[in-house]
């Protein structure tokens, strides 16, 4: 079955072109004006005119809590909620029950994934102080690479930035592409006490930056930067969230041409310490939500390309997780469904171009990790589509949320342009609130030189 999406606005390589696309066994197989149909053959004709067209999103960041946390979230329920949201493609975090800290923990993933996951999908190998070995030996062309993310290093402490002598052994040995969260655990264990002198266990939630402070983004990114600059290690720090952080990378040069990139959330583009007055633990996340200066001077990053791609860190937790005093309430919450919209509401207020909103969230993420035939409009690459329109509101509401914890931080926001269908391998798997393909996602594959 081929299927032609005519008229098209595609927003791609940094131009807008009005276009035909024509899809085919799963890829893309023409791009061009007025793709004609031929009566004999069985293709379905869809007149998409005054509508976005653009590469999927592909998420480098979420933790979809599959296996073991499967109260929280399951790889089904967050793809489907990720492909409601224009996200094609995803890459998860190894800090689910057991820690993804052997091959056969990590393959048995991929397995689920397989069976469930309607996004394509890549799952890091995760590291601690006692799997290095293990770690060293993941294939580069099925796996997107090693983190800590989510994990601690050593006895249920610390992570990864805080342990130099490891770091400098593990920058050495590898060969994979190492993505790293970047606090320094000292500063904020003193922050802690001090506000827990202050406050006891009601900490008040908008302390929380006050608490992970930028001060403790920059120590530790500093830290690791020195080491990294040492060697010749493919390094990625996730979450970037402070401008000062964002300035210490280089400015202006392809993802391809760095050993060393960053990237920003959505929430730490969209959110500011303001919002805790209204929003309180729905946004406490690791890294802490910080100033608007800081949204002001990460968006400046992601222009002068200091910054290189944009992901989610969606990180559902139950409702009662999010709920008691400061030491109680989780930090992360869902974000995949809204992303997209999220991120186009900062372009519709003039702050991010529509061309750089998609070489972030897909054009760059492909060349970062090195992706196979993913994040651009392009003939012979996989169709893995989101259409956007910017004339239908998205109201956020409870009934609406796919995530299986049915709360978001932007229940009752109202977005001005809403996901009308999603792509993944060449099929409609999300239409206008509607999942008409059960079909799965794919297992990405990547470059072996990283």
């Amino acid at each position: 079955m081929k299927t032609v999406l005519k008229n098209a606005t595609l927003v791609n390589e940094g131009r807008r072109i009005i276009s035909d696309v024509l899809i085919s066994n799963q890829r893309i197989e023409k791009i061009a004006k007025d793709i004609g149909v031929d009566k004999r053959q069985k293709i379905t004709e869809i007149d998409v005119a005054g509508k976005l067209l653009i590469p999927g999103m592909i998420d480098d960041q979420v933790h979809f809590r599959d296996p073991g946390l499967t109260h929280k979230a399951t790889i089904y329920s967050e793809s489907r909620a990720a492909v409601a949201g224009g996200i094609t493609s995803f890459m998860d975090m190894p800090n689910t029950v057991p820690n993804t800290l052997s091959l056969e923990l990590l393959e048995e993933k991929y397995q689920l994934a397989n069976q469930t996951s309607i996004a394509n999908y890549s799952f890091f190998m995760g590291i601690s102080k006692g799997n290095l070995e293990e770690a060293l030996r993941i294939d580069n062309e099925r796996v997107c690479g090693i983190t800590d993310d989510g994990l601690y290093f050593n006895d249920e402490e610390g992570i990864l930035a805080n342990y130099p002598d490891f770091l400098e052994q593990l920058f050495q040995r590898s060969d994979s592409l190492i993505a790293l969260h970047s606090e320094d655990d000292a500063i904020i264990h003193e922050k802690t006490q001090q506000f827990f002198k202050q406050f006891g266990r009601n900490i008040p939630s908008s302390f929380h930056s006050k608490i992970r402070t930028s001060e403790a983004c920059v120590t530790a990114t500093k830290r690791v930067l020195e080491l990294a600059k040492k060697s010749n290690v493919r390094l990625h720090f996730f979450h970037v969230s402070t401008g000062e952080e964002a300035e210490l990378f280089e400015a202006n040069a392809h993802p391809r041409d760095k050993r060393i990139t960053a990237e920003a959330c959505v929430h730490h583009l969209y959110f500011n310490e303001e919002d805790y007055a209204t929003l309180g633990d729905r946004i406490k996340w690791n890294p802490s939500i910080k100033t608007k200066e800081d949204n002001v001077r990460l968006l400046k990053a992601l222009e002068e390309n200091r910054i290189d791609i944009i992901a989610t860190d969606h990180a559902p937790h139950t409702w009662s997780e999010k709920t008691g005093d400061y030491f109680d309430v989780k930090s992360g919450g869902p974000l995949v469904q809204h992303a997209l919209l999220a991120l186009m509401e900062l372009h519709l207020d003039g702050l991010l171009s529509l061309e750089k909103l998609v070489q972030k969230t897909s054009h760059h993420v492909a060349e970062l990790y090195r992706i196979i035939d993913r994040g651009y409009l392009r003939e012979g690459f996989f169709a893995d589509l989101a259409l956007i329109d910017l004339e239908k509101e998205t109201i956020v509401n409870k009934n609406q949320l796919q995530y299986a914890c049915k709360w978001s931080p932007f229940e009752g926001k109202v977005f001005r342009s809403s996901i009308h269908q999603t792509w993944v391998n060449g099929l409609l798997v999300y239409d206008q609130g509607n999942f008409p393909s059960t079909a799965n996602g794919m297992r990405m594959g990547f470059e072996k030189n990283r």
